[in-house]
């Protein structure tokens, strides 16, 4: 029996695609008789003729692989396309090295490690850039002997 052209009847009477038109198989015959517009919805109101929902992409699998990435997995080096400054910028990484070093300056100054004056100096020095990490800074710290000799 040939139905293709009640099936894009349907279609257009209901605005969906061909594919997502359903006949019910027990009615195939009253479908087939069907050749108006008007025989199409009533068929549809009858339930006879339906629309199936499309499927869609499942997210299962991306959900698994999401829960193990913010566990750390799958980030290693042959994970990664893009470049350091693709995956974060320039200024990003500059943010996160100057709020490191600031931090480390204040807690040097509050612990009286550093006087003010110091403090204010190596300040103006990383604002500049003169530290590429936290570690050029107590490098620097340690050449200019401004930590006490029992510090680590």
């Amino acid at each position: 029996m040939d139905l293709r052209y009640q099936r894009r009847l349907a279609a257009e009477v209901l605005g969906v695609g061909e594919n997502n038109i359903i006949f019910d198989p027990e009615h195939l015959d009253r479908v087939a008789n069907a050749v108006t517009r008007e025989d199409i919805k009533k068929l549809v109101e009858e339930g006879i003729i339906k629309v199936e929902n499309p499927r869609r992409n499942s997210r299962g699998r991306w959900r698994i692989r999401h829960e193990a990435r913010k566990k750390g997995r799958h980030r290693g080096p042959g994970s990664r396309k893009g470049s350091l400054n693709a995956r974060t910028s320039h200024y990003y990484r500059w943010v996160y090295r100057i709020r490191k070093i600031r931090r480390f300056l204040k807690w040097l100054r509050d612990q009286k490690i550093i006087d003010s004056k110091t403090y204010r100096r190596l300040y103006r020095l990383a604002k500049g850039g003169a530290f590429d990490s936290l570690a050029s800074l107590k490098r620097y710290l340690k050449e200019n002997n401004l930590l006490p000799p029992d510090f680590k």
